[in-house]
């Protein structure tokens, strides 16, 4: 019998055509490509970003609070820092705030309880887009208003209220929710993704930038940071002086905050390494609010990171969750 040459699959398949392209395998910018959109546009259940909103709304109406007990000194006409000397501090002087136009005591007492009202109402749920945006123009207008009186808690409620802007904040938890069932979505969404998404990323950059910044010093290099903030007596509420006799501790607390601000942004995205992050970020904030005095940033910050819980812990603890807003297992967590 003879024996026939075997013909190669191309021969069999004929010439290239536009088909071939559908089932061959994806180069690395279509990986790539992929990747960015799961990232991004995956819906995610909106739970997270409400713990978050509650958490936000009730700091920013202290804060408010605190604004609201003088406002006339902090943004009136005679306030510490006279209107037209602040665009001197802040450097840009195309900066706004509805302050410059309060027209009087009166005016700045109103605008400053608008801002209170508007975080309670964040906080509560009622009217939550639209408390969302008035509490960040009124963030805003203050930071810009008295930079000399903004510290680390202002500039974090204003990185936690932008996602709250984008998000369905109000979608849970909410007296919107109570009022309007039928026009608050609780199913996962796209635009809880990228408001979670928006926060996630944020702070990494602030944690990554300020772990690289501290690299810069020496102190952090020795081991002896954590001593300079102890023995600062201006910021100091707990008596931590007694560190002075155990010098390897100071060392050891100086460099492992250290290696975790720096390594934050690669450890909080695998599962296996998040709990360990996200334990550091509560102790190294809670020391930093008991030590220091500063609890409202330290209670920002970690309102930040809640930003990395899955849904489904908050959904175990909650008692009172509704079967009906269940999220299908299918459905993937952002986290």
């Amino acid at each position: 019998m003879k024996r026939g040459r075997v013909a190669s699959p191309d021969v069999i398949r004929g010439p290239w055509s536009p088909a071939d392209a559908a089932v061959a395998e994806p180069g690395w910018i279509g990986a790539w490509r992929d990747a960015w959109n799961r990232f991004w546009f995956t819906p995610a259940d909106p739970l997270p970003l409400v713990v978050v909103r509650i958490c936000t709304g009730c700091l920013l109406a202290w804060a408010n609070l605190v604004w609201l007990a003088d406002a006339p000194a902090f943004f009136g006409d005679q306030a510490w820092l006279p209107p037209a000397d602040v665009w001197r501090v802040n450097d840009q002087p195309w900066q706004w705030s509805w302050f410059f136009s309060a027209g009087g005591p009166w005016g700045v007492r109103g605008l400053a309880t608008l801002a209170l009202v508007a975080a309670v109402c964040l906080a509560v749920g009622f009217l939550t887009p639209l408390a969302a945006l008035v509490s960040f123009v009124g963030l805003v207008s203050s930071v810009n208003r008295a930079p000399l009186n903004v510290f680390g808690l202002d500039d974090t409620l204003g990185m936690l209220l932008v996602p709250l802007v984008v998000g369905p904040a109000g979608a849970l938890a909410s007296v919107d929710r109570r009022l309007w069932p039928d026009r608050t979505a609780a199913a996962p969404s796209v635009r809880a993704n990228v408001a979670l998404r928006l926060l996630q990323v944020h702070l990494c950059v602030v944690y990554g930038f300020s772990g690289c910044a501290k690299l810069l010093g020496a102190s952090w290099w020795e081991g002896t940071a954590l001593w300079g903030a102890v023995a600062n007596g201006q910021y100091r509420t707990l008596d931590l002086t007694w560190l002075a006799r155990h010098p390897l501790l100071v060392n050891a607390l100086t460099l492992a905050t250290l290696f975790w601000e720096v390594s934050y942004p690669a450890l909080v995205w695998p599962r296996l390494t998040r709990r360990l992050a996200l334990g550091m970020a509560v102790a190294v904030h809670l020391g930093i609010g008991l030590a220091m005095g500063m609890m409202e940033f330290g209670l920002a910050m970690i309102t930040a990171n809640l930003a990395f819980v899955p849904a489904a812990v908050f959904r175990r603890r909650s008692a009172n969750h509704a079967a009906p807003e269940r999220v299908p297992q299918r459905v993937r967590s952002v986290s």
